[in-house]
């Protein structure tokens, strides 16, 4: 507790840190009526293509465009024929071991919290399906992806919190870089390492 004592806020990056995807790719082979192999090398084709065009999910227009190609690079790499529905139905999360508890506690702690992750506009519903309620600052709408300052600046501000009273909890190097750019402190995951 000794590192939180000087805080009031900790921010939290999403994916590895909050929450994580459970394996899609059973499910898409039976949707697709393709191989796990196919559907293994389609759904890696999509992340591959997702993970640096995230900031262009920006709003329901743009997220809808995006998840429609996100959902062609699929179908071609793994040889379906899925709607973007379809697709985005076997896109399933759950939450990282120990991290909805640690919330809680952090909460308890009156510490002010929010996610920061590079995602598109979609992150908050992900979330709220989960039953997390936090803000959350995304690089879409941020314009910018970690490892640049701006999400954590935006969320500061959101916050209305110093960066130097302020820790980021994340599984990745951009979490680090983008925290201390920021002015922030850094803590790895698992979240509840920081308890």
């Amino acid at each position: 507790m000794g590192r939180l004592a000087d805080l009031d806020a900790v921010t939290i990056d999403a994916m590895g840190t909050l929450i994580r995807l459970r394996s899609p790719v059973t499910r898409l082979a039976a949707l697709g009526g393709v191989s796990e192999q196919a559907a293994r090398r389609g759904f890696e084709a999509e992340v591959a293509y997702y993970v640096p065009r995230a900031t262009e999910g920006r709003d329901e227009a743009s997220l809808a465009d995006l998840r429609d190609r996100c959902t062609a690079v699929f179908n071609e790499a793994a040889g379906a024929h899925l709607t973007r529905d379809e697709f985005m139905s076997a896109i399933v999360f759950e939450p990282e071991p120990g991290a909805l508890e640690t919330v809680r506690r952090l909460r308890a702690l009156g510490l002010a919290l929010c996610v920061v992750s590079n995602w598109d506009c979609g992150l908050p519903e992900h979330l709220e399906r989960l039953g997390i309620d936090l803000p959350v600052v995304t690089s879409a709408g941020a314009g910018a992806a970690k490892p640049d300052p701006r999400p954590f600046r935006v969320a500061l501000e959101r916050l209305q919190v110093e960066p130097a009273r302020a820790l980021h909890v994340g599984d990745a190097p951009e979490d680090e870089q983008g925290a201390r750019a920021a002015g922030m402190r850094f803590a790895p995951a698992p979240l509840e390492s920081v308890l």
